[in-house]
């Protein structure tokens, strides 16, 4: 059944957009470029995105808000209206002149395609060999004349019954088999696992009593710096059962990996580190177990991936050494073993498989996501940008690729931002601004009042601050702008978002000179680490033909906005594909092929790893990245075009 859809035409701009049922008005014209002006982020309090309904009709518009003249004109609120019928909306009088200029230079808002994951492509590609099986089993009953050992017993069998070979049993599984074997007269299920590698022996890991072949679930899971996200997988369906995330435990003995590798050489601190992360692994799988009904019994096997140091702190293993020259990790590959040694609260029998990394700085969530992306079987040249507070970056196709991390800090994450945060409720996530007037047009997470900036809204703001010329290349505000709006305060220069009493703070919310400043030095990580690598192999930022983007970077970032400010290199947005938690996703797809398991050793031989530390050619692509978007505009020719106009145009008016 097709989604109902209905036309919105702007006047006077001529804009047209066409929108789900229900969309809330405020966002379709941040969808079409036109600017209302709103500051009080869709809770209709500030009153001042009022436009005139000339045809069709609105639900809500916050009537109770409006004057009895203002209602029988057919005035309504943008941000409390939701259309439900084509219609055409006039913008007042009062942002008519400003609006012309705006939006006749508006890039166009593009967000990156969302690239799924379907089940059914690996059955269609012949890739579903899930790593571990359940086999169930009717065996003939010991006699005088059949009275072979029960292990052998059950080997033959499923040479006979299933053309299995190379098996071999555990010892937990052969202390089991003559109970099993006779609690339900010699109907059995066992549970094989798979070798990574094809020479290798298939193992018998659990043995049940009758047929428990449909209770076979695996758990697919991300160990990252501040979240710990989990999925049951279903491994006869394919089917992502249920899923939960939870902050790391280990948070708060520091909020990145370097101040918790420094905890972590500190008297039991590599003790305390390893019990914080076990807890927060058993709590969500307590959540997932619960909203799954699921028995923990049911699953044989986990797959965890996260980065080095996150990696090695979960295994027990010192990770001293990761951030120390020459920067040499205690390993990147790791075998499989019992969840149980480590604490993790499954099955006997379950088994632990951990992403193998590259580098101390590019681990296993990375090779993950690589994996997830099938960049690795693409003959593309693509660009992979897991962007969070330690940025990793992947560049290549199917025969080669180069790799390296860049410490970006949390700015994207909303962390370094005076009134940063994560991208809750609240939140303001989108913005627009009058170039005349220099009045914002906000639209927060939940239609709220506004408490705090999330890192796409902040990526917006500071592309739209700087493309009308409310700040220069350098994140400086211009001072001689006619608005109370920048004003500077306690020596520093700020704009203000949002007045205090449109807020559920009581506070004014501003981006500050510093704040951007931030972001500058996040994006210009980001885009030199790009740079450095390409270089490395020779080639250059127009022969990238695609860029993946992961990460808690979110698939609503406007892909324009993100290029003005130089984050990422100015290509088609077609070009751009989200995939959101990759290492969770790289995570549940070896959870159930193990054909990508066995692929995953020959991609991280072929990922070349680069020290940006020890990559002479970095600091200078650094330095050169530290302005809006770059010293270089001849790496943004289509900004460069765009900025002339509205420089032109700003003039003119």
């Amino acid at each position: 059944m097709s989604l109902k859809t209905h036309k919105i035409l702007f006047q006077p701009h001529g804009k047209e957009i066409s929108v789900a049922d229900g969309e809330n008005l405020l966002r379709a014209a941040m969808e079409a470029g036109v600017h209302i002006n709103a500051s009080c982020g869709g809770e209709g309090v500030c009153g001042k995105c009022r436009i005139l309904v000339e045809s069709g009709d609105l639900e809500g518009g916050g009537l109770d808000k409006l004057s009895t003249e203002d209602r029988e004109h057919g005035y309504r609120l943008a941000c409390l209206s939701q259309v439900k019928s084509d219609v055409v909306i006039r913008v007042p009088v009062e942002s008519e002149v400003d609006a012309s200029v705006l939006n006749k230079h508006t890039a166009p808002r593009h967000t990156a395609r969302v690239k799924s994951f379907s089940f059914e492509d690996l059955k269609e590609k012949g890739l579903l060999i899930p790593p571990v099986e359940k086999k169930y089993l009717k065996l003939p009953e010991p006699s005088a004349q059949d009275n072979i050992a029960d292990v052998t017993r059950l080997i033959q069998h499923l040479k006979v019954q299933y053309d299995e070979h190379r098996l071999g049993v555990d010892l937990d599984v052969m202390r089991k088999v003559p109970d099993v074997f006779r609690e339900k007269k010699f109907e059995v299920t066992a549970t094989i696992v798979r070798p990574v590698r094809e020479d290798g022996k298939n193992q018998i890991v659990n043995i049940e009593a009758g047929d428990t072949t449909d209770c076979n679930y695996s758990v697919a899971m991300d160990i990252g710096t501040t979240t710990i996200y989990g999925q049951l997988l279903d491994l006869n369906t394919g089917e992502v059962v249920s899923e939960y995330g939870d902050f790391n435990g280990q948070i708060s003995y520091g909020e990145d990996v370097i101040s918790r590798i420094m905890f972590s050489e500190k008297g039991d601190g590599l003790a305390t580190l390893q019990k914080r992360v076990v807890e927060t692994i058993n709590g969500v799988l307590d959540r997932i177990f619960k909203r799954g009904k699921v028995k923990r019994e049911c699953i044989t096997t986990i797959t965890l991936a996260g980065n080095t140091t996150m990696t090695q702190l979960l295994l027990g293993i010192n990770p001293r050494y990761v951030r120390r020259a020459p920067y040499v990790p205690a390993a990147i590959m790791y075998p499989p073993f019992h969840a149980q040694s480590l604490g993790i609260d499954l099955a006997p029998h379950a088994q632990a498989l951990i992403y193998p990394g590259v580098s101390s700085y590019v681990g296993g969530d990375i090779v993950a996501g690589v994996m997830g992306a099938g960049m690795y079987k693409s003959e593309k040249l693509t660009l992979f940008m897991d962007i969070g507070t330690n940025a990793e970056i992947v560049i290549g196709n199917k025969d080669w690729m180069a790799c390296t991390a860049c410490s970006a800090g949390p700015a994207f994450e909303g962390g370094g931002i005076t009134f940063g945060m994560r991208a809750a409720k609240g939140a303001i996530e989108d913005f627009s601004i009058d170039p005349i007037s220099c009045e914002p047009m906000i639209v927060t997470k939940g239609n709220v009042r506004p408490k705090g900036i999330c890192g796409s809204g902040l990526i917006t703001i500071v592309a739209l601050l700087f493309e009308n010329g409310v700040i220069d290349n350098r994140g400086k505000f211009n001072r001689n702008l006619n608005t109370d709006r920048i004003r500077q305060r306690e020596e520093i220069w700020e704009y203000v978002l949002v007045w205090k009493d449109a807020t559920q703070i009581d506070r004014d919310i501003v981006i500050t000179e510093p704040d951007i400043d931030n972001l500058i030095r996040a994006k210009g990580a980001m885009y030199s680490g790009a740079l450095t690598l390409l270089e490395e192999v020779g080639l250059t930022i127009q022969d990238i033909e695609v860029i993946i983007l992961a990460g808690g970077f979110g698939s609503y970032v406007d892909l324009e906005k993100a290029m003005t400010i130089g984050l990422l290199p100015e290509v088609d947005p077609e070009q751009v594909v989200y995939l959101g938690n990759s290492s969770l996703l790289g995570a549940r797809m070896s959870s159930l092929t193990n054909v990508l398991r066995r692929d995953v050793v020959d991609v991280v031989e072929m990922m070349t790893n680069f020290e940006l530390a020890e990559t002479p050619s970095y600091m200078d692509h650094y330095v050169g990245a530290l302005f809006l978007p770059h010293t270089e505009l001849n790496y943004f020719p289509r900004l460069h075009k765009r900025l002339q106009e509205k420089t032109r145009a700003r003039q003119a008016s």
